[in-house]
């Protein structure tokens, strides 16, 4: 019988959970019905993630890890700064089509009567996102495409239609693509 290599049965909990998530009108996530989904005990489980928040932490190293490789990738490959926000607000809505459970987990709807820090940690997600598009939106008004007063706002903006995109793509249970018309409405927000 071969063992299973180390690291492979948490990434194999992650992926279930994951999958888990990606039902619009799902039951509250419990261990019992996740270990049922894997098909051994909530013991096992427990082996592996001391709690259920550790597991949901789990997913959000995923998405962290995931978003800021891409973000960083996205500003060393364009100098331009109108180019990068642009880039980081289509990967960000293209994160969410691609991972519909994740999107459950970045509007903090799956985090609804979990452990406080999870949220609070997600928080901190969206400040770094911002930071981002505030730090595209420097260099693009460094080269002449608007002000530095308008930075702030227009990251913000920018950052309120991402999340505004995800609300409504996990409200319509997965069905209503967020990067649907979005390069035009881009466009429009970066002016």
């Amino acid at each position: 019988m071969a063992s299973t290599p180390p690291g492979q049965r948490r990434q194999d909990i992650l992926q279930a959970l994951a999958e888990m998530l990606e039902q619009p009108k799902g039951d509250k996530i419990t261990t019992a019905a996740l270990a049922r989904k894997l098909g051994f005990s909530e013991a096992a489980l427990y082996r592996h993630f001391a709690s259920k928040a550790q597991m949901f932490e789990g997913l959000i190293e995923f998405i962290e890890s995931s978003v800021f490789g891409l973000i960083n990738q996205i500003a060393e490959r364009h100098d331009d700064g109108l180019t990068q926000a642009r880039d980081i607000v289509g990967m960000l809505l293209h994160f969410a089509s691609q991972n519909p459970g994740m999107t459950r987990v970045l509007i903090g709807e799956a985090l609804v009567n979990e452990d406080e820090r999870l949220q609070l940690r997600m928080n901190q997600f969206y400040d770094r996102v911002e930071l981002a598009l505030k730090q595209a939106l420097r260099v693009a008004a460094t080269e002449g495409h608007g002000r530095e007063a308008e930075v702030a706002p227009r990251a913000a903006m920018l950052a309120s239609f991402v999340i505004g995109r995800w609300h409504r793509y996990a409200k319509s249970g997965f069905s209503n693509n967020p990067t649907q018309d979005a390069a035009l409405q881009i466009a429009l927000l970066l002016g």
